[in-house]
């Protein structure tokens, strides 16, 4: 976050929004990165309070205030600024209800306005529109948003013909132009001002690509380069789980919670922590770290060779030991189905991975003590099939006395993940 000394208003509201630049002839790279964009110049306190309006928004002051820890006196000043900026608007519908979050602090009661209708704090949308893609197997997903990262397109999948970074940069700079030639039709201006891209994969500098084993990439790619080099659009590279950890704890079901674990099940296992907000960082997090514990002593050996680790929850993984429960080739998806129809083999296995899932839930809980732990993922739906199955497996390698454990099975969609690769940009431009 930056922390310029500066407190008074001020008229540079900032100038690289547009920070779009022309690639140089023949296709050569611009000289250097280009820079993200910054909605505008403050104190660490006011870029405190645009986050946090941007969190926890439409949001009153006064409970602003006390989260904050701030006086009613400063917060006028520094709200003042970013109505000036345009950074902020006030709300005075009388049916907008504060907070769209699962924020659960209460505020003190104020009664020196009683009778009078509360005036909420929003981001205003600046016309700043950011492009999120999401690259999973052999797809890619885009979606553009606005700088509350809501959708202002329709997500567009497309198959990769071809995983080579060139090629991939160069369909994600024709999609740039996709929205881009459609933005006289559209109110919203659809010129990205930064480009986002995740993926599964460990990322050096939120540029490039040290190891991608799903893109079967291995060695320094500097994939937001190649981007910028065929569009001139500032773009970054960040993980997929990293991305959708900061778009839960600014967007989504993590606003507000002190503390929150991710759990993604689908084509891999995923693990992520938040505290206070912020996502916890460590430097060896985008390797698989969680992806080889052992949730099943009984359980089908992965390709590393261990038995019942947590790897038997990933789609591959499923999709085998239903066939071979069957006795046919079968997938993750006939699985489901089905389940749906409550097939006994079907029913059997799917009660077997939530009784794993709670395990590997209980575990998580047990080591990092998270208030919530939320799942996500292709397969997540699975859990849904029976809750219960996935108590058990947390009450089974959970002491008794222990708080129980809340969790959240989130919908699944690639659209979210795209969002969510837009949410770092965001988080930039804001912060």
């Amino acid at each position: 976050m930056g922390k310029s000394t500066d407190t008074g208003r001020s008229d540079k509201g900032f100038s690289v929004k547009n920070s779009r630049v022309t690639a140089g002839r023949n296709g050569s790279a611009p000289d250097a990165a280009l820079p993200l964009p910054r909605w505008f110049h403050g104190s660490y306190h006011t870029h405190l309070v645009a986050e946090t309006i941007a969190k926890h928004g439409p949001i009153a002051r006064t409970t602003l205030a006390q989260l904050l820890g701030l006086s009613q006196g400063a917060l006028s000043r520094i709200t003042s600024d970013l109505i000036y900026q345009n950074v902020i608007e006030e709300v005075n519908h009388p049916d907008m209800k504060p907070d769209k979050s699962a924020f659960t602090f209460t505020a003190q009661k104020n009664n020196a306005g009683r009778g009078r209708p509360q005036t909420l704090l929003r981001l205003k949308s600046d016309g700043t529109c950011f492009m999120g893609i999401n690259l999973h197997g052999s797809e890619l997903t885009a979606i553009l948003t606005n700088v509350s990262c809501e959708p202002i397109s329709s997500a567009t999948t497309l198959r990769l013909t071809s995983t080579e970074p060139q090629d991939i940069a160069e369909l994600i700079a024709d999609l740039a132009r996709t929205f881009e030639n459609q933005s006289d039709k559209r109110a919203e201006p659809r010129t990205p001002s930064a480009i986002s891209v995740s993926l599964g994969g460990h990322m050096k500098d939120d540029r490039c690509v040290t190891h991608a084993p799903y893109l079967h990439w291995d060695g320094e790619i500097d994939l937001a380069g190649m981007v910028e080099q065929r569009c001139g659009i500032p773009t970054a590279a960040f993980n997929d789980m990293d991305s959708l950890m900061l778009y839960e704890s600014w967007f989504g079901d993590g606003v507000g919670l002190p503390r929150f674990a991710m759990l993604t099940i689908g084509a891999g296992i995923g693990y992520a922590l938040c505290e206070n907000g912020k996502p916890v960082d460590y430097p060896d997090k985008s390797y698989g770290l969680a992806g080889h514990i052992l949730i099943d002593p009984e359980g089908p050996r992965c390709y590393a060779g261990h038995i019942g680790c947590s790897q038997c929850l990933t789609s591959d993984s499923l999709a085998q030991e239903y066939t071979e429960l069957s006795g046919s080739p079968m997938t993750v998806e006939d699985l489901i189905a089905d389940a749906k129809t409550d097939k006994p083999q079907a029913r059997t296995l799917v009660n077997r991975v939530c009784f794993r899932l709670g395990t590997l839930i209980a575990i998580t809980a047990n080591f990092t003590m998270p208030t919530t732990v939320l799942i996500n993922g292709e397969t997540s739906c699975i859990a849904k099939l029976n809750t219960e199955s996935v108590r058990n497996g947390i009450s089974w390698y959970r002491p008794s006395q222990a708080s129980p454990v809340d969790f959240r099975i989130l919908d699944f969609s690639w659209q979210k993940w795209a969002r969510a690769a837009a949410g770092r940009v965001i988080e930039r431009y804001i912060d």
